[in-house]
């Protein structure tokens, strides 16, 4: 029994199972209260003036308790980002990396204008996000009562989220999360198709991090 469950954890590739290990982590942590949510929300006071620069990392990896919906983020961690990690990111670790670090920044500077103490859901919002927007073609059953196009998909969560979880509130970090990656896309997959561009993609992951995670250049 134990052997099939470490063969198909081991199958995860290895960013994303380093975020749902630390997810988990974190999660269980609070819970045998070695840990409490105070010391893992990020505010720029706290991480800079107070000098606790865990907070840059810990608010990304702190879904909540340990229940149904730590469950359901955890589901679309391992799905979403697995499918980007595996498929547009094949081979391409590095990049995939740089992608979360450009993206978490984002959500950072934004967390100064908007009160969101942690960006977990919104980071892997941006990933569900991503992927719907580079696989316009996948159809899906949505909680297997309605098909929709996979670029549907974020839209209609931030519907159930914004009807059965409190309004605009509850949507929030969901909102947050299509902001930011759309941020990406634009900059990586939609301005390298204006004329006026040179026909590349803007975000380019530096080499020194490419190095870090032994990805190869690739030829021009």
């Amino acid at each position: 029994m134990a052997e099939p469950i470490e063969q198909w954890f081991t199958s995860i590739p290895p960013v994303t199972r380093t975020w749902v290990l630390a997810a988990v982590g974190t999660s269980l942590l609070v819970e045998c209260r070695v840990l409490v949510p105070l010391q893992l929300y990020f505010s720029w006071k706290s991480a800079v003036l107070n000098y606790q620069p865990w907070r840059f990392v810990t608010t990304f990896c702190y879904f909540g308790q340990l229940n149904l919906d730590l469950a359901l983020h955890l589901f679309f961690v391992m799905r979403y980002s697995r499918l980007l990690e595996e498929n547009s990111f094949s081979n391409r670790r590095a990049d995939f990396v740089w992608l979360l670090f450009l993206v978490s920044s984002f959500l950072l500077v934004l967390s100064h204008f908007i009160t969101m103490p942690f960006l977990a859901s919104s980071l892997a919002f941006s990933l569900v996000y991503i992927w719907s927007r580079r696989n316009p073609a996948v159809k899906m059953s949505l909680f297997g009562v309605i098909v929709i196009s996979a670029p549907y998909l974020p839209l209609c969560l931030v519907a159930f989220s914004w009807l059965l979880q409190g309004g605009f509130e509850a949507a929030m970090g969901d909102i947050v999360g299509i902001l930011a990656g759309h941020t990406y896309l634009f900059f990586q997959d939609y301005w390298p198709r204006e004329m006026w561009s040179d026909g590349e993609g803007e975000i380019k992951t530096p080499a020194i991090v490419k190095r870090i995670f032994g990805q190869r250049e690739r030829q021009a």
